[in-house]
């Protein structure tokens, strides 16, 4: 600042006004002028650290997360840093790869930078524990909960999104809709069944245990999942994938019987994975997990916690839409 004083011919003071936007100061726009010019030519660069330290607050947030290199990471990410920066804030990002150590360190070093808060982001819906110094700031989790309920989490909702997949199957005639689900007991599996069996029942469409079978998440446990439904005496005229890549599998074993989508058997999955979905023939209707928006709702809880204007502690579930393409 020295520096930029002595070159636009002005005080220390008069640069520390400007340079810190203190428009209250009396001083004129020429001299205002004359020390930004300064300040450009000179390369100028307020010390983040020192100004950190003198407002006791650093516009930064930080992001603890295993999923930079996961499908749906940029989603979250992208969400999360466009809602900061419209309140001038920005993200320090940490990876660390499910490894309990490295979250720790994570933390630590986020902190060290002197994060406002911290956001929390997993690849799948699950319970989490938080390493304790978590606590030392505003913590919000996205795609996650706290498994001891200490801190606010924003998380898809699954019932809604199993209930919207049905719904639509429903509504195109479908009376007979099977499901090929996720690995039992994990959030995503037991509430996106939970939403299949209300709307059958509300429809007074009995369950039917045959037609519920589990594909493991991936692309060859669809098709063996669909397979085994295709072959039952009374086959789905239906079926609702609990993700897009079991959907994927389901195609082939339902092309594999000279069958068409969706005038043969329909298909639903879940997560709108773009290449899968959009690339499947016929493209895939999909439910779509709102992985941009819950990153955008976590920053801003996290901003109304910091600004004390919010002390939650619940779950906060977020839309997840269909989208329509050929499959139904």
């Amino acid at each position: 600042m020295k520096d930029v004083a002595e070159k636009a011919g002005v005080s220390r003071s008069a640069v520390s006004f400007v340079l810190n936007d203190r428009t209250s100061m009396g001083l004129s726009d020429e001299t205002r002028d004359r020390v930004l010019a300064a300040a450009a030519e000179l390369g100028y660069r307020p010390n983040a650290g020192a100004r950190a330290l003198a407002k006791k607050q650093s516009d930064w947030y930080g992001l603890v997360t295993e999923i930079v290199t996961a499908p749906f990471a940029v989603d979250i990410i992208k969400g999360a840093q466009d809602r900061a920066r419209e309140s001038d804030k920005y993200l320090l990002i940490a990876s660390t790869e499910s490894d309990p150590a490295a979250e720790t360190a994570a933390i630590e070093r986020l902190l060290e930078q002197r994060v406002e808060g911290l956001i929390y982001a997993a690849t799948w819906h699950r319970a989490v524990v938080l390493p304790e110094i978590a606590r030392e700031v505003p913590t919000v989790l996205v795609n996650c909960f706290d498994a001891e309920g200490r801190y606010p989490a924003i998380v898809p909702d699954e019932r809604m999104g199993g209930r919207r997949a049905t719904e639509r199957l429903l509504a195109a005639g479908h009376r007979r809709i099977g499901l090929i689900n996720l690995d039992p007991d994990i959030p995503a599996a037991v509430l996106r069944l939970s939403g299949y069996h209300e709307v059958l029942a509300e429809a007074g469409i009995p369950f039917d245990d045959e037609l519920e079978v589990s594909g493991h998440a991936t692309a060859d446990g669809g098709y063996a999942a669909a397979s085994t439904l295709l072959d039952l005496t009374e086959p789905p005229t239906a079926i609702f994938c609990a993700n897009d890549r079991m959907a994927m599998g389901a195609y082939d074993a339902i092309k594999e019987r000279g069958l068409r989508i969706p005038h043969d058997v329909a298909v639903v999955g879940f997560d709108n994975q773009e290449l899968i979905a959009r690339y499947l023939r016929p493209g895939l209707t999909t439910v779509a997990l709102p992985f941009e928006q819950m990153g955008t709702r976590g920053v801003e809880l996290l901003a109304a916690i910091i600004a004390g204007q919010s002390t939650a502690t619940g779950t906060v579930t977020i839309d997840c839409p269909l989208l329509e393409r050929a499959s139904v």
